[in-house]
């Protein structure tokens, strides 16, 4: 079991480093809201893992996994979501007194709500875990409690992860700041948005 353990660790951070939609949504909080709205926007991703880990160990993510209408249901509703968060981030570039995130303006919510459906609408996720945690259970092992604990370990990772970014992002919010660079950011972040919307809309 430490073996399998120490195994898994290593596999998960490598993974946990590689950028995606749930890292970019808390830069962007940062940017937006500073450190409490990145707190709060990790917060929802964390919840928004714990869904899918208990999915995963309870067996629902293999439904998930088999059902390729319900996977394209969530797929394209998750796609759409990102491009639309990426649209809002280049529309406000020129606003940069404007909080795009307010929870009044709909689909993107705000900080803890961004990172939740974020998270969940993203089926990869769900798949993800459904194959990842199983492939580390050793023979004879439960397989649901096993999971669970796989689980936990990559939650607990992925937070340390956010909070060193939070850490990081905060000593620059001066400078995030500017309005110059804001206008930057909010189009490279919005362009990535939408490119990984369209990624998982076609993949």
């Amino acid at each position: 079991m430490l073996v399998a353990v120490a195994t898994f660790v290593f596999a998960a951070v490598l993974i946990i480093l590689l950028p995606g939609p749930d890292t970019l949504v808390v830069v962007r909080s940062i940017l937006r809201g500073g450190r409490a709205r990145g707190v709060a926007t990790v917060a929802g991703i964390m919840v928004g893992l714990s869904v899918w880990v208990s999915a995963a160990a309870l067996g629902l993510s293999a439904l998930l996994r088999a059902s390729e209408v319900g996977y394209d249901v969530l797929r394209f509703a998750g796609a759409a979501y990102l491009v639309w968060l990426g649209i809002t981030a280049i529309r406000a570039r020129n606003e940069p007194n404007k909080d795009v995130d307010d929870g009044r303006r709909g689909l993107t919510g705000t900080g803890f709500v961004a990172g939740l459906v974020t998270n969940l609408l993203n089926p990869k996720v769900g798949v993800f875990f459904v194959t990842f945690l199983p492939a580390f259970v050793p023979h004879g092992a439960p397989v649901g409690l096993t999971s669970l604990l796989f689980g936990g370990i990559f939650i607990v990772l992925t937070v340390g992860y956010f909070a060193m970014l939070i850490a990081i992002a905060t000593k620059v919010t001066n400078w995030m700041s500017q309005p110059t660079t804001r206008r930057r950011l909010d189009t490279v972040t919005g362009g990535i948005f939408i490119a990984f919307g369209i990624r998982l809309a076609t993949e």
